[in-house]
């Protein structure tokens, strides 16, 4: 009788932050900090220092359970890097297996779950509306919200709030991401792009003459920031996403003072409406692009009440290049673009996306494919172009042997499998995106989130290798094998190879060509070279 081999099984999807936290601690992926830290000036300092002197996978989670703000304690901890401070903390997020990611967004965009209303949950623990949010030291006070780039930004800022809203003629919500200007104990700013969902929202409530109402959930199950930050088609609900993540509904509960539902276990909700007969200047801020966002016009949210937890985690993302978010956008984003193509396009020949931190995660797409036709690579390049007005500024196509996520690859790709003449192309009308190359930066704002006449602009670059290639200048594979076993025995540095580390045959390799290159290496070369003088010619 055959052995049973035992089936693995996925772990449980945690049903809230907390739940999260504790599994990030049991495999080593969690910092617990205990000493005072001050929120202002050493927080989000001591968080981006692992950006900057840490390889990705050595990168883990912060909670800080002793904030402060000169001699002001809070009653409230702070989480950094929950979700993306490295690859293999976003794909315990996801519930994704090393390599599955593209999969598994494909799967819970597919099949999504709709939420379940319930009657309460832990958000209700604390309910707190307008006449407390008002004394001192109440609302937006409650909470330790850090500055994120001390010395630049102009006020502390919320970077992880899922940010709730409807769609006013179908009643479907949305869930995206925001950044939030802390302007008092019952303002804050709102990042309202006419690019995105919630800008969508915005237009259509001013057409309408009313506020829209938003809620801001700070701190909940993964699959609900995940969901969040990646893009889902307008209309779709991301409650249903973060079900499709989770494998089970999303539990919500029903806000107090606006038409919105929240996720019943999150850590902190802000309820409130932002008006869309009045914006004001909100920033500077370090953004997405790696340079200090000036002040530009937003809308504002008025707070209106605020639930939460006792003793609540507020959650923050780290902003920048490198950065958590960008770990998040890039993996979820690229999940995305591969979706869309391989299943949506019917591009099967399609193997994986590529966005680079090093771009916001936004600007440089590197689409890989097994192309059997030459009109592959520009369906592919010029359906991923049109996902979003403010994504996607370089595009390049490339072969299945060049590793994507690798920019020397991709160069080696664009330096000799491509000509500008006939293999790029440039497309307008794209939005900006708070890319600084758009325009100085006074400009009016209309004018560097589009400028005119025709917006911004993406390039399409077909790196493909057009014909058949002579093979990869490299040792063949069986040599490369026998000599690394050799480097181990010799006690040499440990490798960690790239692709490629040996040569391969790219189509124009015929079997002459492999019978010398053997008799070459078998040290028979003198046979070789008598075969070229046989085929030498005067001059």
């Amino acid at each position: 009788m055959a052995a049973r081999t035992s089936k693995k099984i996925r772990p449980r999807y945690p049903r809230d932050l907390r739940e999260f936290i504790s599994r990030l601690e049991d495999t080593g992926n969690l910092y617990r900090v205990t000493r005072r830290i001050e929120k202002n000036t050493e927080l989000m300092p001591l968080v981006r220092w692992q950006y900057q002197g840490l390889p990705d996978a050595q990168r883990k989670a912060f909670l800080f359970e002793n904030v402060v703000d000169g001699q002001k304690s809070f009653q409230c901890r702070v989480a950094a890097g929950v979700l993306g401070a490295s690859r293999e903390i976003y794909q315990m997020a996801l519930g994704a297996e090393d390599g599955q990611v593209a999969e598994r967004w494909a799967d819970a965009l597919s099949r999504p779950i709709k939420p379940r209303i319930v009657r309460s949950g832990p958000v209700k623990e604390v309910v707190l509306k307008e006449g407390e949010i008002g004394r001192p030291g109440g609302g937006l006070d409650l909470f330790p919200v850090p500055i994120s780039n001390p010395g630049f930004d102009g006020a502390p800022f919320l970077t992880a709030p899922y940010v709730v809203t409807k769609d006013p003629e179908t009643g479907v919500p949305n869930i995206g991401t925001y950044r939030m200007m802390i302007k008092g104990r019952d303002k804050t700013g709102m990042s309202i792009s006419p690019a995105q969902h919630i800008g969508i929202h915005f237009h259509k409530c001013r057409l309408k003459g009313i506020p829209l109402q938003a809620a801001v959930v700070l701190g909940c199950t993964p699959a609900v920031g995940l969901a969040s930050v990646t893009k889902a088609g307008y209309g779709q609900d991301e409650y249903a996403v973060a079900g499709g993540i989770a494998g089970k509904p999303i539990e919500l509960v029903r806000c107090e003072t606006v038409d919105l539902e929240v996720p019943a276990a999150a850590e902190i909700v802000l309820e409130g409406e932002i008006p869309t007969d009045y914006m004001e200047p909100e920033g500077p801020f370090g953004e997405f692009t790696g340079y200090i966002g000036g002040k530009m016009m937003n809308g504002v949210f008025n707070l209106k009440c605020v639930t939460h937890r006792r003793e609540p985690i507020l959650q923050m993302f780290t902003e920048g290049v490198p950065s958590e978010s960008g770990v998040i956008r890039k993996m979820g984003y690229q999940s995305a673009i591969y979706k869309l193509l391989k299943y949506d396009c019917n591009i099967p020949s399609v193997i994986d996306v590529a966005l680079h931190e090093s771009s916001g995660s936004r600007k440089l797409v590197v689409i890989r494919m097994r192309k059997t036709n030459p009109a592959q690579p520009w369906q592919a390049l010029q359906a991923a172009v049109a996902l979003d007005p403010s994504h996607g500024k370089i595009l390049i196509a490339v072969d299945e042997d060049i590793d994507p996520e690798d920019a020397d690859a991709v160069n080696w790709a664009l330096s000799f499998r491509m000509q500008p003449h006939k293999d790029v192309k440039i497309t307008t009308h794209k939005f900006a995106g708070l890319d600084p190359s758009a325009a100085p930066p006074d400009t009016p704002h209309g004018e560097v989130r589009f400028p005119p006449p025709t917006g911004c602009s993406a390039i399409m670059i077909d790196a493909t290798r057009p014909w058949p290639y002579t093979p990869v200048a490299l040792p063949g594979k069986k040599y490369m094998e026998e000599a690394k076993a050799i480097w181990e025995k010799l006690g040499l540095p440990p490798l960690t190879p790239k692709e490629p580390w040996h040569g391969y045959s790219l189509g124009h390799w015929s079997k002459q060509n492999e019978e010398e290159a053997e008799m070459a290496a078998g040290g028979d070369y003198l046979k070789v070279t008598q075969r070229l003088e046989k085929a030498g010619i005067k001059t």
